[in-house]
């Protein structure tokens, strides 16, 4: 009988220490699985960040072109929203705080009191300064971080294209005119994030 009890407790000492080895590696895998994904998950933040970066960078090398090689001046207004909804958060913070309020009230009163002495090319610059400061939090917030604003940066980026091949004369003249590489390159650029950013939405 108490043979029978030391194999018994024996057996279950085994068992024991079997499902206690094999916790130790469910959880070391757990741990291998949760690594690799907060590496991945880094990775395309990070690569989300960047192209954030470059696109809102190519937006406002578009905007500071002189206006005389874009056809329409719709071309050019419709990069101060673009800029809006993909410049990189701690720009944004930046000019969303005392500092873009100083720029914009600055930018109001010289346009109101002395308009002789405020320059034309100043105009889109100070608008997005004054739309980001005054912007309201769903458009701020939400709207931006979200993938409306993308779907929004993608549909401006479209329209620019066809517009600037379309005035062009087709696809081949937009790289061969003068400045028209650098033009259609920039456009090409600001696909880059909106739609990187409706791919990870929908993944």
């Amino acid at each position: 009988m108490e043979k029978r009890s030391y194999f018994a407790m024996r057996r279950d000492q085994e068992m024991a220490s079997g499902m206690l080895t094999s916790d130790f590696h469910d959880f070391a895998d757990a741990a291998k699985k949760l690594a690799n994904h907060a590496i991945k998950l880094g990775g395309l933040g990070f690569g989300t960040t960047f192209l954030e970066w470059i696109a809102s960078f190519a937006a406002i090398y578009l905007l500071i072109l002189d206006r005389t090689n874009w056809k329409t001046n719709i071309l050019t207004g419709l990069l101060i929203p673009y800029i809006f909804f993909t410049l990189p958060s701690i720009l944004f913070n930046v000019f969303r705080g005392e500092i873009g309020n100083w720029i914009a009230f600055v930018a109001v009163i010289l346009r109101l009191f002395f308009p002789k002495h405020f320059p034309d090319w100043l105009e889109l610059p100070c608008a997005l300064i004054l739309l980001i400061a005054v912007a309201p939090s769903l458009f701020a917030s939400t709207i931006r971080n979200n993938w409306i604003g993308d779907v929004i940066c993608l549909v401006i980026a479209c329209y620019l294209l066809q517009e600037h091949i379309r005035a062009s004369g087709g696809f081949k003249k937009s790289f061969t005119e003068a400045n028209g590489i650098s033009n259609t390159v920039g456009i090409i650029l600001l696909f880059v994030y909106p739609a990187w950013a409706i791919l990870l939405d929908i993944l």
